[in-house]
């Protein structure tokens, strides 16, 4: 079969043009991201994929591969709500991403008191409930106490605090204008805002989307996703295409 001498010339385009079409998706309208911690656990597990809004909070230069300079600040900006679950580039190296809840808004007063989370001097109330009390931390598991938080806009979602309660006190934290501060829902097992060498107060340019649902979930540890004879047990099912709450 003789093939046409612009068959190799119009695969070319094609490949080309849904790359620039792919690339579109990923900046300005959604991508996925694989949990590689426990830092929010119970809410994200290892081996959760999901979809990440690149729309949410509008664009910065960290909305498009490898963050070129194209844009010196945020275009369309839409304030995120307290208790958002989002992705943010580490202000350290501008470089890593990291995913947290959204807890302090520019000019808030963040503080541990005796363990317990405060808010602009009021305490955030959390009601513990009682089901699983072990939870992962890196390659450790680790004995918690597991709680629903709920916060000053009426948002919940569940925490988990090591039983021996590790980090109980601290100073005030005071996010200054334009950043956010950002804490992990496994709060013993998560570097987060609260360590202001690694992560520290996060400028809003500095955001990259915020999480909406899982796609497909998996538990390494128990064995590839390759192994489709193992599959009954290591996809997590259940968790298909859950809402970030």
């Amino acid at each position: 079969m003789k093939l046409d001498k612009n068959f190799f010339s119009e695969n070319i385009k094609t490949l080309f043009y849904a790359l620039i079409i792919a690339v579109i998706i990923r900046s300005f309208f959604i991508q996925p991201f694989y949990i590689p911690s426990s830092s929010m656990e119970p809410t994200l597990l290892v081996g959760d994929r999901l979809f990440v809004t690149k729309y949410s909070y509008g664009y910065s230069k960290h909305s498009l591969p490898f963050s070129p300079p194209i844009l010196s600040k945020r275009i369309f900006f839409n304030s995120p709500e307290r208790g958002d679950v989002i992705v943010f580039k580490t202000p350290v190296d501008n470089r890593t991403d990291y995913i947290k809840r959204l807890i302090g808004l520019p000019g808030d007063r963040v503080q541990f008191i005796d363990a317990n989370l405060y808010l602009n001097n009021s305490e955030i109330i959390k009601s513990k409930i009682k089901n699983k009390t072990k939870i992962n931390c890196g390659n450790r598991t680790i004995d918690i106490y597991r709680f629903e938080e709920k916060l000053s806009n009426g948002k919940k979602f569940h925490t988990v605090y090591l039983k021996d309660y590790t980090y109980q006190n601290s100073d005030v934290f005071t996010v200054p204008k334009d950043h956010y501060f950002f804490l992990g829902d496994n709060r013993d097992c998560s570097k987060d805002s609260r360590f202001l060498s690694s992560v520290g107060y996060v400028h809003k340019d500095n955001l990259v989307g915020k999480a909406q649902f899982i796609f497909f979930s998996s538990d390494k540890k128990i064995g590839s996703i390759f192994a489709f004879w193992k599959w009954n047990k290591s996809i997590r099912f259940n968790r298909t295409f859950d809402r970030i709450n």
